[in-house]
């Protein structure tokens, strides 16, 4: 049977990428990543989340699979495989390191029957668990024709004879007068057991053990090396077949399992990491993706890397809503500082980057689109290498959005233009929009513009809110409000006492 991916189904290409978007550091999705892939460098995870889909398919197949590994059942029989995996790397690695000829042998030969037991035993926990998706079913399929196949039966078959035969040499040593004597045991009295049967009458319980423990050195020192060349001249044949088999087998690891051992961790990681948040109430959902609909909605979003720091910190996530109905495309996010509008547009990107992964994404429910590219505009600090004021670098930037965009890609801009006057970003600013509308882009703009929310009916407007009766106060709820500055300019001037009856009052006074 021929099984390509857990990652990939059928000929679906397996697009890595080394280098993470250069939209990464303006989303947060780095500081994701890095938590999501600690402690699993061994498997170079990085590039799959690197590289987004590019069909709708490769997404379903990949939310078929998280949610087998979902279930307790799959997850443990993965999490067992991968320590058995991880136990045949560390022998593999020490046979590498080491010079000794026979110790390099033994330590190939342990890699070896560990891996077999690790099919073996995966593929019996993979029959007893069930899975339900096509990727997991696909492999179990594999993995079945794999081990019934005669290359694997010999491979097993031969390891475990050769490491029982092995484990059942007997030799003895006589040491006189500086000098050691390596032969067969033939059938001396093992005084050990005599002495232990002598002083056992005299124990009184478990003693305190007061032995320090020093670690095992991997490699043998030149006194049991010599040991073990001795007894390998003893036993020829056996060690002859225990470098025939090595010589032969060198190549032992199949690479279907190997990748399997690889990419599983994609999902294992990444449900790793949002369990905790889970655990403290905060909701995710598999999106649905449309290439054509651009009609798209999130219910109690959140920005994923700012809740792990919350979470971790005991404090609350407020979860935020966003939808495009009908022809809107582009959502003006405006309102106070300090609000959450920053935080707002990049859950906006991640949930959106992440859905395009084929992973779960923050929320109780998501509807959203399958994009091209992603783009995003945030504030830069001025170059000084570049010669070019920080008005001209926003500019320069934005153009090169806009000549590469098309109609399925995605922009997330945040206080673009907000260095220059507010005519000057007005000008632009609808510029820039109109570019956008006629490219049928969906896009999420923060700025301190309100006029754009009103430059055509494909425009939607949404408002940080403040702390009712308390202007100074946050609640970092972006809700869908026509833009009106003076809503809360009215608040601060109340709050002050600064409002027209406020300043007749005390005029008169």
């Amino acid at each position: 049977m021929n099984f390509r991916s857990i990652l990939y189904p059928g000929e679906e290409g397996g697009a890595r990428a080394e280098e993470a978007p250069s939209f990464f550091a303006d989303l947060n999705l780095d500081q994701i990543v890095a938590a999501v892939t600690a402690g699993k460098a061994d498997y170079d995870l990085k590039p799959f989340f690197h590289a987004p889909l590019a069909t709708v398919e490769a997404i379903r197949y990949r939310h078929e699979v998280m949610r087998d590994l979902e279930r307790d059942e799959i997850l443990a029989c993965v999490t067992r495989f991968a320590g058995r995996m991880r136990r045949m790397r560390e022998a593999l690695e020490r046979s590498g390191k080491i010079y000794h000829r026979q110790q390099k042998l033994w330590w190939f030969l342990d890699a070896v029957t560990v891996y077999c037991e690790a099919v073996e035993a995966l593929l019996d926990e993979l029959d007893a668990g069930e899975p339900r998706s096509r990727g997991m079913q696909g492999f179990r399929a594999w993995l079945a024709e794999y081990a019934a196949g005669e290359s694997f039966a010999v491979l097993t078959r031969e390891g475990r004879e050769i490491k029982a035969r092995l484990a059942e040499i007997e030799y003895g040593l006589l040491i006189r007068d500086g000098s050691v004597t390596v032969r067969k045991y033939e059938g001396e009295i093992d005084y050990s057991v005599a002495v232990e049967a002598t002083f056992e009458k005299f124990a009184q319980g478990e003693g305190k053990d007061y032995r320090v423990r020093f670690p095992e050195p991997i490699e043998m020192n030149h006194v049991e090396a010599a040991v073990v060349d001795f007894v390998a001249r003893l036993y020829p044949e056996l060690f002859a077949e225990l470098a025939r088999f090595c010589a032969e087998h060198a190549g032992f690891l199949d690479v279907t399992v190997g990748a399997f051992d690889r990419e599983v961790q994609f999902y294992v990681s990444y449900l790793d990491y949002i369990r905790p948040l889970a655990a403290a109430g905060l909701e995710f959902c598999y999106p649905r993706l449309a290439v054509t609909d651009k009609e798209i909605l999130s219910r109690d979003g959140f920005d994923l890397a700012l809740a792990r720091k919350l979470t971790e910190a005991g404090r609350m996530v407020v979860c935020n809503d966003f939808a495009l109905d009908g022809r809107e495309r582009i959502i003006i996010v405006s309102g106070p500082n300090q609000g959450g509008k920053t935080t707002f547009a990049r859950m906006f990107g991640q949930i959106h980057y992440l859905a395009n992964l084929g992973c779960k994404v923050p929320g109780r429910e998501a509807r959203l689109v399958l994009f091209d590219q992603l783009f995003t505009h945030f504030e830069r600090e001025e170059k000084i290498e570049n010669l070019r004021s920080k008005f001209e670098d926003d500019l320069t930037r934005v153009h090169e959005i806009l000549e590469r965009a098309t109609p399925r890609s995605l922009i997330v801009m945040n206080e673009s233009f907000s260095t220059t006057a507010l005519k000057d970003a007005i000008f632009i600013g609808r510029a820039v929009m109109r570019r956008i509308i006629a490219r049928d882009v969906i896009c999420l703009f923060v700025t301190f513009v309100e006029e754009l929310a009103r430059l055509s009916d494909t425009t939607v407007s949404m408002v940080s809110t403040i702390v009712p009766g308390d202007p100074a106060s946050r609640t970092y709820k972006i809700v869908r409000l026509p833009a009106d500055g003076r809503a809360y300019a009215m608040a601060i001037a109340e709050k002050y006492r600064l409002t027209y009856e406020a300043l007749k009052a005390r005029v008169r006074a």
